[in-house]
């Protein structure tokens, strides 16, 4: 199976987070793979660039090398706007890159891990993990 990571899970990672490390081996030693999705890496790269952070730059440039980026198409603008135009109507709107990386998940078929599960929940057809609880 592969799993998209979000922004917090990365965060997590890159602060070498033991439960997240290992959460992640175990699932790599199971044949499990993990992709970035293409907003994830947006809002991680934005940060380390805000606060000048070499150090981290560089390790999550080799974790870049070793997880594929999400691919984001108009099909995933499509999910995007559907997921906006539901999440109105329940009056639950999310931040349009929380929107953008749950359609690029549910458009490929992958599961969210994620420490927000409760900020992700009002998504129809988006799975969900946590593995920092």
């Amino acid at each position: 199976m592969i799993y998209a990571l979000d922004t917090n899970i990365v965060s997590y990672y890159m602060a070498d987070d033991k439960k997240i490390w290992d959460k992640i081996r175990s699932f790599s030693r199971e044949g499990n793979q993990f992709i970035i999705p293409l907003i994830v890496y947006y809002e991680i790269r934005r940060g380390l660039l805000s606060v000048s952070a070499p150090v981290k730059s560089r390790f999550f440039n080799d974790l870049c090398k070793e997880y594929d980026l999400g691919v984001m198409n108009k099909k995933t603008g499509e999910i995007a706007a559907a997921i906006y135009a539901g999440l109105r109507k329940k009056g639950a709107l999310l931040e349009d890159a929380d929107i953008l990386i749950a359609a690029s998940c549910i458009q490929h078929g992958y599961p969210l891990v994620t420490n927000n599960t409760d900020h992700f929940k009002n998504i129809d057809g988006l799975r969900l993990t946590n593995w920092a609880a």
